[in-house]
């Protein structure tokens, strides 16, 4: 079911059983090959696969298409909300639908910069809502529900998901080749290895975190091994990613609603 195609009635009578999905993009540089849409456009294709297979079970609400992505802003065509606007931005939309009456929203992300904002914006959430409303408010980022398939395994070559990288171009080659100049593609100088922090996601995470602007940790706006983009692994990763959230979201429709079980 589609929120954008839907009347009030429609919605408020979905409110009751229907779990609403919020997908959340950016506008930002992906490097000298890939469109500045590139995040927006592969959530919002794996959200509308998503709603394809669970249409009785799935609201789907339109993409919001910008993020926080203030640290690629030196390169140029991006499009920003600062991080602290941007979690009150989810707070706004997301008080509006638990006020709705949705008892059950998930925040389908696709865009690293929005993930530290987007679980503050959840805190504020719980604050304000669990006592009087119950809501159960969930933030699932692709790349990380999708698991193995995004951290090296075959057929991936590069151990992990990161930006402009062999993923990202993969599933551009899938869902938008004409958005994907592969000839522009240079592997981009970033800072050595120092055991802790995985500035090109090659190192485990370690308890260690360092936030970067972008021009600081990579010469040209990518990561990774873009080089090794196919449309074929594109597809593999895209399928995957359905297929973990499909089974999440039938997971998460069964959750009991939150009970108080202070005594």
């Amino acid at each position: 079911m589609l929120f954008y195609a839907s009347t009030y009635a429609d919605l408020n009578q979905a409110a009751k059983d229907k779990i609403i999905i919020l997908p959340l993009g950016a506008i930002e540089q992906h490097g000298p090959h890939l469109s500045v849409s590139t995040d927006t456009d592969i959530v919002t294709q794996v959200a509308q696969q998503i709603e394809k297979i669970l249409p009785e079970v799935v609201l789907l609400c339109p993409t919001l298409p910008f993020g926080s992505s203030h640290h690629h802003l030196s390169f140029g065509g991006t499009i920003s909300i600062a991080p602290e606007l941007y979690t009150q931005v989810l707070i706004d939309l997301i008080n509006s639908l638990v006020i709705s009456g949705f008892k059950k929203i998930i925040l389908l992300n696709g865009h690293g910069g929005n993930i530290t904002p987007a679980k503050q914006a959840l805190a504020v959430l719980s604050k304000r809502f669990d006592v009087s409303h119950q809501p159960t408010i969930a933030l699932a980022t692709y790349w990380e529900v999708g698991g193995k398939a995004f951290a090296g395994e075959p057929p991936m070559q590069s151990s992990a998901l990161s930006h402009a990288c062999e993923y990202e171009t993969s599933m551009m080659l899938h869902l938008f080749a004409d958005k994907v100049w592969m000839d522009r593609v240079e592997r981009a100088q970033r800072p050595e290895s120092n055991g802790y922090i995985p500035w090109e996601d090659d190192e485990p995470y370690r308890g260690v975190t360092v936030f970067k602007q972008t021009e600081f940790i990579s010469s040209n706006g990518s990561s990774g091994e873009p080089q090794l983009g196919t449309a074929e692994k594109g597809k593999h990763l895209v399928d995957h990613a359905v297929k973990a959230l499909v089974t999440f979201i039938e997971s998460f429709k069964n959750w009991p609603l939150s009970e108080r079980l202070q005594v």
